[in-house]
């Protein structure tokens, strides 16, 4: 029989004077647990190597749960950072035609979106020098518009926020950039009793950046905002 290793002085006092620094490496704990099945041959079963392994299991899954929330934390402290400054800025114009462009600029890149645009109702079927000066923000539609356009023509229930993927946005409402967007956040608007309503939408060339999956408690917030500013511009 092949005599036993030794272990040197020196290694064996280290070990017994830092144990945890064994215990803490997990690969040198997974190769003296192998050395141990190793010792007790083919005919034994080791419970507690088992027991072990599928402790070790469970905390893997444990961290990756533990940092998935701590990501998700982040994320949705970002998310949140970044619609109260979209909101400080929306909410800086004194006049209505800075209040659009800002919309679709300033705004819209606090957002990190690709198009912003306004669609409101209106039974007139005019349009003044006003309205097409602003028309790369603003569009005007038929009554009618917004519940189609959430709705698509099916009979779905119109919800604050709509989050989904597209291949394309509708001209009418992105203009130019309509055909490079992939995904889209529509935010219906009310702006009180005896008006027509309103449609906020942001489109994104991410197909990502929304999807159904998505909460949609920040954006309704926006949602809620931008009513309130509309209503004070509307008066």
């Amino acid at each position: 029989m092949a005599e036993s290793a030794v272990i040197e002085d020196e290694l064996r006092n280290r070990i017994m004077s830092h144990p945890d620094v064994i215990l803490e490496d997990l690969d040198l704990m997974r190769a003296l647990v192998a050395g141990n099945e190793q010792t007790m041959g083919e005919n034994i079963v080791d419970l507690r190597g088992i027991a072990m392994k599928r402790l070790e299991n469970r905390l893997d899954r444990l961290e990756d749960t533990h940092r998935s929330v701590i990501a998700a934390a982040y994320e949705n402290l970002a998310g949140t950072n970044q619609i109260h400054r979209a909101v400080l800025r929306m909410l800086d114009p004194t006049d209505f035609e800075t209040f659009l462009h800002d919309l679709g600029g300033e705004v819209a890149d606090i957002l990190r979106v690709d198009a912003l645009r306004l669609v409101l109702e209106t039974d007139s079927n005019d349009e003044d020098a006003d309205i097409r000066r602003l028309s790369d923000v603003l569009s005007l539609a038929q009554p009618g518009f917004v519940a189609d356009y959430l709705t698509q023509g099916r009979n779905l229930p119109e919800r604050r926020v709509t989050l989904r993927g597209c291949q394309g946005g509708a001209p009418r409402v992105y203009g130019a950039v309509a055909a490079h967007l992939r995904s889209e956040a529509c935010l219906k608007l009310d702006f009180g009793a005896g008006r027509l309503p309103g449609l906020l939408v942001l489109g994104s060339e991410d197909p990502h950046m929304f999807t159904p999956t998505h909460g949609t408690d920040l954006l309704g917030f926006f949602a809620g905002v931008f009513e309130r500013s509309m209503r004070r511009w509307l008066a």
